[in-house]
């Protein structure tokens, strides 16, 4: 079994900051992928920020947000600079993995992580 635990979200202002963490813990072979998605009121989760063997982001994110990881922690973090309003949801952290070697791929949501950001 696979727990994320999230950490990080809350109020800011329009051009604040806020960081974002998840770490990662129980039985896993092979983290293929950590990151974020998001999800507004009456909108479709959207993925926010992943990195892997490659690194992803939502364009409307590029040059304020900043993912990294730590893999002796299994942990994944998100930097947003520069928030907007329309930055405010539920972030969730993501994992993507296999359970053993040569196993299928599997994918793990956290609980998720209100941002608020206010204008």
């Amino acid at each position: 079994q696979v727990q994320l635990v999230e950490s990080g979200g809350g109020l800011a202002e329009a051009g604040g900051s806020l960081r974002l963490s998840c770490v990662a813990s129980g039985n896993f072979f092979e983290v293929r992928s950590m990151g974020w998605y998001r999800q507004a009121p009456g909108k479709p989760r959207e993925l926010v920020a992943t990195r892997g063997s490659s690194t992803n982001y939502l364009r409307s994110v590029l040059g304020r947000f900043t993912i990294s990881r730590d893999n002796v922690k299994n942990a994944v973090y998100l930097q947003m600079d520069s928030l907007r309003p329309e930055d405010s949801a539920i972030y969730y952290c993501n994992l993507e993995y296999t359970s053993f070697a040569g196993g299928p791929g599997l994918t793990s949501w956290g609980q998720g992580t209100q941002v608020t950001v206010s204008s």
